[in-house]
């Protein structure tokens, strides 16, 4: 494996998640969905894509995204990804961010382990942000990964949102400020 491989390797516990995959029906008819729009890439995306998208994202040629390891989508062009926020800390402790195709932006989780709770919970990403108290179907294939890697950190979603968004209130401003 080439180091450049090791760098784009998803962390174990969303490699394990990307494994067991996530269910999304959409009923046309009654304009309804049932489980989590999202999908997880097989590793971190490259910085050249990072930059591009990002780029196109805020209509801002001098940023290039590099604060950001995205590791996943939504089918409306959703991105998902670690914010490197806190120096030196390892990857999965970095906070997780929602950057949404229609200009949408908000930390979801304070870390990996909180945001595998959200899924084990029967959230994605956007479900957390838009109605984190609504009701959800638990996934107990997730669960079983959250024992693993965050045991004794379940909480409410509303709660491991609340608690990351509490920790970051700039962030959603922060990415307006990039945005052109």
């Amino acid at each position: 494996m080439t180091e450049m491989a090791e760098d784009l390797a998803l962390p174990a516990a969303l490699a394990e998640v990307a494994a067991v995959g996530f269910e999304w029906e959409y009923d046309e008819d009654t304009d309804e969905s049932r489980g989590c729009d999202f999908e997880l890439y097989g590793g971190l995306e490259a910085a050249e894509r990072t930059a591009w998208w990002f780029r196109l994202w805020t209509g801002n040629q001098e940023v290039d995204g590099s604060e950001f390891r995205f590791f996943g989508s939504t089918g409306a062009g959703d991105y998902v990804g670690f914010w490197l926020v806190r120096p030196g800390a390892p990857l999965v402790e970095q906070p997780i961010i929602y950057l949404g195709s229609e200009g949408e932006r908000g930390v979801v989780a304070r870390d990996l382990g909180d945001l595998l709770w959200v899924f084990a919970d029967g959230f994605g990403p956007q479900e957390a942000l838009d109605a984190p108290e609504a009701e959800a179907e638990p996934n107990d294939a997730f669960t079983i990964i959250a024992e693993r890697y965050a045991p004794g950190k379940r909480r409410p979603v509303a709660e491991l949102v609340g608690a990351a968004q509490a920790e970051f209130p700039d962030f959603p401003d922060m990415i307006k400020a990039l945005c052109r």
